[in-house]
C-alpha cells in the first residue's frame, strides 16, 4: 500500500502531530510518502526525511508560506495522482481536518475523520473511529482508490527516526494561484499553547460563576505549564474566546492530563475530551457527571482548591 502522510507547516515550523502521522503509517507497513508545502520547504523535508518520513515531497513556494485550503487541496491532489497513493493521512487539527474533507470530496472518495487508530488489514487497512459521540467505535476498510483520513492528535508517538529521501517537487503554477490570498496570521488570544497538541489542560466551566474569575483557572493552567481550554457554557456567555472551547462543537483534545474545574459534564463537553489518560475533576456537587469518567475526582470549593493548587504547583514547579 503506498500512503501519504500530509505534513503540516506554522510559521516555518513543522506541526508535532505530523510526526505522530508518520508513525501511524509506519505501523501498518507499506511505502510511505510525506509531503509538505512551504514558503522554502527543503529544511523541513531534510527533518521529515530524518524521522522516518519516506519519500518527502517538497513543495516550496511563495503561495505555500500559509495555509489555504484551494491551494494545498489542488497540489496535494496532484501528487495523490501522480504517486499512485491510496491512502492519504493528515492531522486532525482544524486545517488538518479542512483538507482532508477537501480532498475527499476532489477525489469523490471516502474519508474518516478523527481516528484513534490504523490496523493492517492484508492488502487494505482497518481504521478505528469514534462514532456518536464516542458511545460506538466504528471499523471501517476502505474500498480501491485514495482513501482520507485525519488521524487524532496524541493518539501516536512521534517518529524519531528512519530512513528517507528528499524529492523536491515541481507543480504546474496554475495550481498555486489560489481564489484567497492569506497576507498575514496573527496568534489566537487563547495564548501560545496549542489545545490539540497540548499534554497537560486546564479548562474552566460555568462553575467559576463569572468572567472574573477566569484568571483564577488561567493561573492553575500557568502554574502547570498547561494550556487553557473552556467548555461552551462559558465560550457561548462571552467570558472566553472560541478558540478556547473544549468539546463537540469545539476543539477534540487528547492530553496526557485533563483537569476540569466547575465543569458539571455535559455529553457534548465529554465528547471533546473523555480520552484524555488522567481527568481530574474539582466540582462542589458530588452528582456532576464529570465524575462518572474521572479518574480522581475532588468534591469541594474550588473557589479555595485552585488557589491552594496554583501556590502549589508554583513552589514545586517554579513557575
Amino acid at each position: 500500500m503506498k500512503s501519504l502522510v500530509v505534513a503540516l507547516q506554522k510559521d516555518g515550523k513543522l506541526v508535532s502531530a505530523s510526526f505522530e502521522a508518520i508513525e501511524a503509517v509506519k505501523s501498518i507497513g507499506g511505502e510511505v510518502h510525506t509531503v509538505i508545502l512551504a514558503a522554502d520547504a527543503a529544511p523541513l523535508a531534510t527533518e521529515l526525511a530524518s524521522r522516518g518520513g519516506g519519500k518527502v515531497l517538497a513543495v516550496s513556494s511563495p503561495s505555500a508560506r500559509f495555509f489555504a485550503d484551494d491551494v494545498y487541496s489542488a497540489v496535494i491532489s496532484s501528487l495523490i495522482k501522480k504517486q499512485g497513493i491510496e491512502l492519504v493521512i493528515a492531522p486532525a487539527t482544524f486545517y488538518g481536518k479542512a483538507l482532508v474533507s477537501r480532498l475527499a470530496a476532489l477525489h469523490g472518495s471516502g474519508m474518516a475523520s478523527d481516528v484513534t487508530a490504523l490496523a493492517a488489514d492484508g492488502d487494505s487497512v482497518k481504521i478505528t473511529r469514534p462514532s456518536f459521540g464516542g458511545s460506538v467505535i466504528a471499523q471501517v476498510v476502505p474500498a480501491k482508490g485514495p482513501f482520507f483520513v485525519s488521524l487524532r492528535p496524541k493518539i501516536y508517538p512521534e517518529s524519531k527516526n528512519g530512513a528517507g529521501e528528499v524529492i523536491h517537487e515541481s507543480v504546474d503554477p496554475a495550481l498555486l494561484a489560489g481564489k484567497v490570498v492569506v497576507k498575514e496570521m496573527k496568534q489566537e488570544s487563547a495564548g501560545t499553547t496549542n489545545l490539540a497538541e497540548a499534554d497537560v489542560i486546564v479548562s474552566a466551566g460555568r462553575g467559576i460563576k463569572g468572567p472574573e474569575n477566569v484568571q483564577l483557572v488561567k493561573d492553575l493552567a500557568q502554574s502547570m505549564g498547561a494550556a487553557f481550554g473552556a467548555s461552551r457554557a462559558i465560550v457561548d456567555a462571552g467570558w472566553v474566546p472560541y478558540a478556547t472551547q473544549v468539546g463537540q462543537t469545539g476543539r477534540t483534545v487528547n492530553p496526557k492530563l485533563y483537569i476540569a474545574v466547575g465543569i458539571s459534564g455535559a455529553i457534548q463537553h465529554l465528547v471533546g475530551m473523555q480520552t484524555a489518560r488522567t481527568i481530574v475533576a474539582i466540582n462542589k456537587d458530588k452528582d456532576a457527571p464529570i465524575f462518572n469518567i474521572a479518574s480522581y475526582g475532588i468534591v469541594g470549593d474550588l473557589f479555595e482548591l485552585v488557589p491552594a493548587l496554583t501556590k502549589k504547583f508554583k513552589a514545586e514547579l517554579g513557575r
